[in-house]
């Protein structure tokens, strides 16, 4: 009885095209994100043979000496990143913030800049710049006869990790500094509060959701990146032994599982205490528009040690990019501080011989971000103007999968759909359409918070109207609503086209045939030999440039919608 009910009442609170919608996406999503997961997780607890319940494999996997220092290994790279990426963040974030700093658009534009590249890109740069024998070490020792292990093992991966995520960290202290009330600082200073214990007791904690926030997106990127470590050559971590089983021995192993579900626990873990960290703590503050903290002018000693902070910290997070151009037009470049001479060839032979990689990659992030963005649409509008119960489900579901690392979804695409069969007889799980299915679930979060934020802004008053008018719902939303949402539509299709075009974790699994492969597959291929690696950069430059583009044209389209809806009011 409670449940015919129920199901009376869920039809009562929407219509039956808005139902279907809904049934539609928990579909796609439950098809292509939960049981993917749900499948590795199952693979992880079964006995191989017989199938039953059994906790064998994780006894296996903790009884490895290999396993448990991949463990350590990934949960001190993440964690030593977040401090790297600090000491980068940090002071960038607060100069500009809290001084009258000359260019301070300028530094956080030039901050961002990392994000534009993978970071296995720069990987291949970084160990000529500051490798053993790199430029900066050669120097090092022709001038004062010793080396600084920059790029030795973990270390390395450390290094190049923190040089690439520390924007997120940025991106996240700038905006909380910014909100921060200047009242309370003022406050504080009368109380007789300044300099570092104003900024350790006072700003530092108004600001911490933001830089927890930033803090935890790097312990999860860098937790579930794969293709770094394999191309520095440090294998004994999580995600690379995860690659590696199921690579060298197949999908039927059932280490490769557990290695995963570990990935996702920690994942998950990591958000879980971020969230409890910041729980029953009150960061408001006691006004709205308070002004940000109150700048200063830097005295000229100051000045000059702020700037020359600053000048170096950029140069050094702007290093990779550096590296890469100069590799993508080296001819040789091995055991000396500058390549022997310089060459079009590696481009010639990108825009020849690599053109496929570059032809997939449009199509693949195209129609992954096609996907996202109509997902992305249909969750808010079915989030922000129906009724229908259970409605914010399809909202966490569809987030939930940033907190599934790439490699896992990968081993879960293989081991779900390699046993469905096409028509031919081969595996759905080496047609390239999975490759594109990949690329949208992990990426659905982006377009839809973009969505959501777009929709939020339009005023239901405005549906109403065209309703009363005698359009239907469907009109109404195909010629009100989404031309107003057009440029958080446009902005979420290029977010998810971009970070699409450079994803590795999942496709590097999922990638059968050279034909099929995308451009960051393309890349990691030729960086895998020092014969391939200008070429590789010369890709590499390829997908900077292509992303740069891209998170320029997103920023453009964003800027003029937001003009365009203040003269419309």
């Amino acid at each position: 009885m409670r449940a015919v009910l129920s199901l009376r009442t869920w039809r009562a609170s929407a219509t039956p095209g808005q139902i279907v919608l809904a049934l539609s996406i928990l579909a796609f999503l439950m098809l292509f994100l939960v049981i993917p997961v749900a499948t590795v997780i199952y693979v992880a607890f079964t006995e191989r043979g017989t199938g039953s319940f059994t906790l064998i494999n994780f006894y296996d996997f903790f009884a490895s000496e290999l396993f448990v220092r991949s463990l350590w290994n990934s949960i001190w790279v993440s964690l030593m990143t977040v401090v790297v990426a600090s000491v980068i963040a940090l002071p960038l974030a607060y100069l500009t913030t809290r001084f009258e700093f000359r260019g301070a658009l300028l530094v956080q534009t030039l901050g961002f800049l990392p994000l534009v590249m993978p970071p296995f890109v720069g990987a291949v740069a970084m160990q000529l710049l500051f490798g053993r024998n790199g430029t900066f070490n050669l120097l090092l020792d022709e001038h004062f006869g010793f080396k600084i292990p920059f790029m030795e093992g973990l270390w390395g991966v450390i290094f190049v990790q923190a040089l690439h995520y520390f924007p997120f960290i940025l991106v996240n202290l700038s905006v909380a500094l910014r909100a921060i009330d200047r009242s309370m600082e003022e406050s504080a200073q009368n109380l007789g509060a300044s300099g570092f214990r104003l900024f350790r007791r006072i700003v530092l904690p108004l600001a911490m959701p933001g830089y927890v926030a930033g803090s935890t997106l790097v312990f999860v990127k860098v937790f579930d990146d794969l293709a770094t470590p394999l191309l520095l050559n440090v294998k004994d971590m999580l995600a690379p032994q995860a690659y590696l089983r199921v690579s060298s021995i197949g999908i039927a192993d059932p280490m490769g599982y557990v290695i995963s579900v570990m990935l996702i626990i920690c994942s998950v873990l990591a958000v879980w205490l971020s969230t409890l960290s910041l729980r029953n703590k009150d960061y408001a503050t006691t006004q709205r528009g308070g002004g940000g903290l109150a700048q200063r002018k830097l005295g000229s000693g100051e000045a000059v040690v702020a700037y020359g902070v600053v000048i170096f910290l950029l140069l050094l997070v702007l290093a990779p990019h550096f590296g890469l151009l100069i590799l993508s037009f080296a001819t040789v470049w091995s055991f000396s501080p500058l390549p022997d001479g310089f060459t079009l060839v590696h481009y010639t032979r990108v825009f020849g011989d690599s053109w496929v990689y570059i032809k997939n990659t449009l199509i693949y992030a195209s129609l992954a971000a096609g996907i996202d963005v109509v997902l992305g649409v249909a969750i808010a509008y079915l989030v922000l103007r129906t009724k229908l119960i259970g409605r914010h489900w399809l909202d966490w579901l569809a987030t939930a999968s940033l907190a599934v690392p790439g490699v896992v979804l990968g081993i879960g695409y293989l081991r779900t759909f390699y046993n469905v069969t096409l028509p031919d007889g081969s595996p759905l799980a080496s047609f390239w359409i999975i490759i594109v299915l990949a690329l949208a679930i992990r990426r659905v979060p982006y377009a839809l918070r973009a969505c959501f934020s777009a929709l939020q802004q339009i005023s239901i008053s405005l549906e109403e109207a065209a309703e009363n008018l005698g359009a239907t719902k469907t009109r109404t939303m195909r010629r009100v609503v989404l031309p107003l949402m057009m440029g958080g539509v446009l902005a979420g299709f290029v977010t998810s086209f971009a970070t699409a075009a450079v994803e590795l974790s999942a496709t590097l699994m999922l990638v059968q045939s050279n034909d099929d492969a995308p451009l960051a597959y393309g890349i990691y291929v030729y960086m895998q030999s020092a014969a391939g690696r200008g070429a590789g950069a010369a890709l590499g430059v390829v997908a900077v440039v292509f992303v740069g583009l891209c998170a320029f044209i997103s920023h453009l389209v964003v800027e003029r919608s937001q003009r365009s809806k203040g003269l419309d009011s």
